[in-house]
């Protein structure tokens, strides 16, 4: 007999990268068990404290444990935090009846992870990144089911699924499959941008990247003298050096290099673009790839090199090209990305093999994994019963 989902805890907040995808999955649940509750486990302080209520879900709090990178008074204080940050994560399971709590990473998954445990509660995670972060590596010691974004990410009885897309991406997804050109159309209409003409994205992420910036505006005069229309999301703070460039501009040319910190509506960026120009978190990888679109990879230069075996999947199947920071330069770009953009038939062979790579079903196969936890939980509670 199939046990039907009844009540659900999601775990993970902090970034946008956590967020996202249990967002993603809260909404598949609903699509799929509409009688079903989820609620979500989080924090004061993270994206998950507006994004999660704005989305109708309960948000149950639980205090921030960071881990402390170096020996300080932190230490300390760890242990205390962390029964606190426990006692929490078990109270939201005990009052919502939770039958599997699903984490994806991050200060909140640790404390659900071992309340869970302590419940016999089953646990599924799901691990963004290449590199798996302390919290799921954790977890995945005694997890019923491990879900990963990439092939190349090393967690015990790990199932690659790839990345739970985004209600927005989500819908673009399904309306390219319908018509690419109309989604276009009403994207450009609605940015300001010619629909007929090629269109190059730009963008560093929220914070930006000095290299893109820097590298595309000296290439303005050239990119609009070819007829190529820049969509350049700068990054909050930094657009002033690029907008004088484009203010140095001939005057008809000027209304062809969009200057932005940031566009809230991202999904229409990317309905326009013909050329995505980006760092390669794992987000915008994975939703660039489900879209089927071509884009030049400029990962980070710090941290753990994660961004460059995100990106290598793609990369290597010929949706995209990789080049690292120091080398996206201005005459790079000037011998590579000018000649793309004027090459159709290369973007949409670019395309096709970034569509290829791309994962568009992902929330349904790890919904299809917390199904199978529920499922196993209440054979196990319906066994344990009629031995009494």
């Amino acid at each position: 007999m199939e046990h039907v989902i009844e009540s659900v805890l999601l775990a993970g907040g902090g970034t946008a990268g956590h967020v996202n995808p249990l967002l993603a999955v809260a909404d598949e649940i609903m699509a799929t068990s509409p009688g079903a509750s989820v609620t979500v486990l989080g924090t004061r302080e993270g994206l998950e404290a507006d994004l999660v209520p704005a989305r109708g879900y309960p948000l149950a709090i639980v205090p921030r444990v960071p881990m402390p990178r170096r020996p300080t008074l932190d230490w300390l204080r760890l242990p205390g935090r962390l029964r606190a940050a426990v006692r929490a994560a078990g109270a939201a399971i005990d009052e919502s009846g939770a039958q599997v709590v699903v984490g994806f990473g991050g200060y909140v998954s640790t404390p659900a992870y071992l309340a869970a445990r302590r419940r016999g509660v089953p646990v599924v995670i799901h691990e963004q990144n290449t590199r798996a972060g302390l919290a799921n590596r954790l977890g995945a010691r005694w997890a019923r089911s491990v879900a990963v974004t990439f092939p190349a990410t090393e967690l015990r009885g790990a199932q690659v699924t790839g990345l739970p897309l985004r209600r927005e991406i989500a819908s673009l997804v399904a309306e390219r499959a319908r018509s690419a050109a109309g989604s276009r159309a009403q994207a450009a209409q609605a940015l300001g941008l010619d629909a007929d003409r090629p269109v190059v994205l730009v963008t560093g992420g929220s914070l930006g990247a000095q290299r893109l910036n820097e590298t595309f505006a000296a290439l303005a005069p050239e990119l609009v003298a070819a007829g190529v229309q820049v969509l350049h999301l700068t990054g909050k703070g930094k657009d002033t050096p690029v907008r004088a460039v484009v203010a140095a501009l001939p005057a008809e040319h000027q209304v062809d290099y969009q200057v932005r910190e940031y566009l809230s509506e991202m999904h229409l960026g990317y309905a326009v673009a013909d050329l995505v120009v980006c760092r390669a978190g794992a987000g915008t990888v994975c939703e660039l790839a489900a879209l089927g679109l071509p884009a030049v990879y400029v990962p980070l230069p710090v941290g753990n090199g994660e961004q460059r075996l995100n990106a290598a999947p793609v990369t290597g199947a010929g949706g995209g090209i990789l080049v690292s920071d120091a080398d996206f330069t201005p005459a790079w770009a000037r011998s590579t990305v000018l000649p793309l953009l004027a090459d159709a038939a290369a973007l949409q062979a670019m395309g096709s093999a970034a569509r290829g790579a791309g994962v568009t079903d992902a929330a349904a196969k790890v919904v299809a994994l917390i199904n199978d936890a529920a499922d196993a939980a209440g054979t196990a509670a319906a066994d344990e019963a009629g031995t009494r």
